[in-house]
């Protein structure tokens, strides 16, 4: 199947797109009204949450580029100093915006 770039194409696309992250969203709200949430499946969820955040870093960590790097390293040294998510992943933005603009 194939759609046509045009400019009906990418709103149909998009549509789609839409539609299809909607539906796994309220999907998943709705079949995990059903399920009775005990400490093992509480444990479950929040670790995932960290498994698929590692996922993402480690690919990052060993073939990124310098900036990347140095993202990865500003942020987890401001994280382990202040303790606080958002001005550590400011920081490393701010890292990999300043390395990948000078070097």
């Amino acid at each position: 199947m194939t759609i046509e770039t045009t400019t009906t194409g990418v709103l149909a696309l998009i549509l789609i797109m839409s539609l299809v992250t909607l539906v796994t969203r309220f999907g998943g709200v709705f079949i995990m009204s059903y399920v009775r949430i005990s400490p093992r499946i509480e444990s479950f969820i929040n670790t995932m949450a960290s498994s698929v955040l590692i996922a993402i870093i480690v690919p990052m960590a060993f073939g990124g580029d310098a900036g990347a790097l140095a993202a990865l390293m500003v942020t987890g040294v401001a994280m382990l100093a202040i303790k606080k998510p958002l001005p550590a992943i400011a920081a490393g933005i701010l890292a990999a915006a300043f390395v990948r603009y000078f070097f």
